[in-house]
């Protein structure tokens, strides 16, 4: 997809143009790799968009590989739904890798050992999973973004996310706001980057830390 094309789908319009002039002069001396080997994103709203970033990787890959080999029985509607949703999560990925530049970690390999592509339940729980956890994580990070573009980004992507595990739920038939996605206030709970990387590290070969944000 066209750097245009992601850019206007994301709602960032000449904003965002802005956003990858700045955030691709980010020095890539900002991912280090720490004792425990894993790819730290930095600090900063540099960091903040490489977590973001890394969770988009994750996210990308996994519905590339569900539409890669459907599950059995997989229906014309949730065949929609789902290349729908690779098609979203390809697209952010790609917009955090051009706005941050020199400055973005590696490309992440995945580990789905776990999730067996055969089963609807299996994927379709995974995927559960995966949209839970990437709107907690946005949500656990917005109020540390200082740059209002980014904030603004961020959040038209962690509503597009918050849409797809809509979507997930419903395929799934459970409820979208169940207690363990919102709060006694009617709030949307929220995760520190230590809590959604301790999950999504699962299905990482390169694992991710953020030590700037735990």
């Amino acid at each position: 997809m066209a750097r245009r094309s992601f850019l206007r789908y994301a709602g960032a319009g000449v904003a965002g143009i802005g956003l990858i002039s700045a955030a691709s002069s980010c020095s890539k001396h900002n991912n280090v790799v720490p004792s425990s080997g894993a790819i730290d994103v930095g600090s900063g709203d540099p960091g903040i968009l490489n977590y973001a970033y890394a969770l988009e990787q994750l996210e990308a890959a996994f519905y590339t590989q569900v539409m890669a080999s459907p599950y059995s029985g997989i229906s014309i509607t949730e065949t929609a739904y789902l290349t729908d949703i690779r098609d979203h999560e390809v697209l952010h990925r790609e917009f955090f890798k051009a706005a941050l530049g020199s400055g973005a970690i590696q490309a992440l390999t995945p580990d789905f050992s776990k999730i067996d592509f055969s089963s609807r339940a299996s994927v379709l729980g995974a995927a559960k999973a995966f949209e839970d956890l990437g709107v907690t994580a946005y949500d656990g990070v917005g109020y540390l973004i200082v740059n209002t573009t980014y904030l603004g980004i961020a959040g038209s992507i962690v509503s597009v996310e918050a849409r797809h595990a809509s979507v997930i739920a419903n395929l799934l038939g459970v409820s979208f706001v169940g207690s363990d996605q919102v709060d006694s206030n009617s709030l949307n709970i929220s995760n520190k980057p230590s809590v959604v990387l301790a999950a999504a590290n699962t299905y990482l070969k390169t694992k991710i830390s953020a030590k700037s944000f735990s």
